[in-house]
């Protein structure tokens, strides 16, 4: 997966953002103004942050190679993805659905009524 790709299939979810809140390389994917994936762009390999199920997160770093936890996140919510590893594109885009998900679970019901009327 390129990162053309990646950044669109992100944007095409329902109520995403792209920000650059912390630094110029550090792209972030945001929906309801809360992050659910990190892109840093200036890394040589293309990997992207994500929030994953504590549980889940375990499993997934024992099945893949590319996926461990996410440097300056907390590691037992964020995993590592690298996106040019073995990986499908199907799995990679399934990791960034998990992740929106999570985030929107945790939002308030008034954001997420207001992200159910967004077009």
């Amino acid at each position: 997966m390129n990162i053309e790709i990646l950044v669109e299939y992100c944007l095409s979810k329902k109520g995403v953002r792209e920000d650059f809140p912390f630094d110029e390389q550090t792209l972030t994917m945001k929906v309801m103004g809360k992050i659910f994936a990190f892109i840093p762009l200036d890394e040589e390999k293309l990997v992207i942050a994500l929030k994953c199920d504590p549980d889940r997160a375990v499993v997934l770093r024992e099945q893949y190679e590319e996926i461990g936890g996410a440097y300056h996140l907390n590691k037992k919510h964020w995993n590592s993805v690298d996106c040019e590893g073995s990986l499908s594109d199907k799995m990679i885009t399934e990791l960034i659905d998990h992740s929106y998900a999570l985030v929107i679970s945790g939002l308030k019901k008034a954001e997420k009524e207001a992200l159910r009327n967004m077009e």
